[in-house]
């Protein structure tokens, strides 16, 4: 076998410690420890995860993190659920059900302490006003919303939660809301309403995105806890996606029409592409971060079970082995 200097023109180079910003590519041995290693570079890419216990669609959105995730309500085929189910970034286990099983909801929080809120029933226009909170164990009813809708998205803590947007029946309604971890206020509007949009961050730094106005929408919206203000538009416009993340840090997948399979990254003015889920499919749910997304249900063309796990762009040192 040729000999690394044959092959690459030069030779690996013997530090004793490894250099503090190596380049991705550069292999250098570690005589202090004895070992050979490298800067390497992998691309973004989605994973198959455990499937639900319920195959359904239009849970709207979910709440956690990739290893620890939630997800409640939604529609197996023409009905709705109060299903709730936990993720430990492997399997699914089902969990106490919502107090009012509804679909097309808007969630905030973490596993142990989440929000589900609004939605609606079927058929339409049924639309729901009713909060509920989550303690990593059952379902209490809250306050309910200023506005009974369905199709909105959200964002936050349990105790510091923000809703926006979505079906008020009849029409789309702009209205933004914050929960204190008691009850509901009204805050300034949206500058465009959206049904079936996706929602991410904080209370103080929400991102709404995506939707469906008289067709798919592409617009981006930035609250910074008073108002909104409009961000880079998405490069694949769309509706009944999912999305998790930050203001400054959020993932967009799927959607809809048809079953879309783009992701697109947020980084706080414009949108650009990364991997594709393996499975296209609309009205799913989402939670995590934008380098450990989760996204899971939804529809092609029937109810799915199917859960992706979404890891970022990723550059580490590694040991060089023989099964490297």
């Amino acid at each position: 076998m040729a000999a690394y200097k044959t092959l690459k023109g030069q030779s690996i180079r013997q530090v004793a410690q490894d250099p503090t910003n190596p380049v991705v590519g550069e292999i250098w041995y570690n005589t202090t420890i004895g070992l050979l290693k490298a800067r390497r570079f992998t691309a973004a890419a989605w994973a198959n995860g455990g499937n639900l216990n319920t195959a359904r669609f239009s849970m709207n959105q979910g709440a956690g993190t990739q290893t620890a995730g939630l997800g409640a309500g939604g529609n197996p085929s023409n009905s709705v659920l109060g299903n709730a189910e936990e993720y430990n970034g492997s399997s699914w286990s089902e969990q106490n059900d919502l107090n009012t099983a509804r679909q097309m909801m808007g969630a905030a929080g973490t596993q142990t302490a989440g929000l589900f809120f609004g939605g609606r029933l079927i058929p339409p226009p049924s639309k729901q006003d009713a909060t509920e909170e989550y303690d990593g164990s059952s379902f209490s009813e809250q306050n309910n919303l200023g506005t009974a809708r369905g199709g909105l998205a959200g964002a936050g803590t349990q105790t510091a939660a923000l809703g926006f947007s979505g079906e008020a029946g009849p029409g789309i309604t702009t209205d933004t809301e914050e929960y204190n971890g008691t009850s509901w206020s009204e805050q300034n509007n949206m500058s465009t309403g959206r049904e079936n949009l996706a929602g991410c961050g904080t209370q103080t730094a929400g991102l709404g995105f995506g939707g469906y106005n008289s067709g798919s929408s592409a617009l981006t919206e930035e609250y910074d806890g008073t108002s909104w203000t409009n961000g880079g538009a998405m490069g694949t416009a769309r509706y009944s996606l999912g999305g998790c993340g930050l203001q400054t840090a959020a993932l967009a997948f799927g959607g809809s029409p048809g079953a879309v399979v783009t992701t697109e990254q947020y980084d706080g003015s414009s949108w650009s592409t990364t991997s594709s889920l393996a499975t296209g499919r609309q009205q799913l749910a989402g939670a995590g971060t934008q380098t450990a997304g989760l996204a899971f249900g939804g529809r092609n063309p029937s109810a799915t079970a199917s859960t992706e796990e979404f890891t970022g762009d990723v550059t580490a040192t590694v040991t060089i082995t023989s099964s490297t």
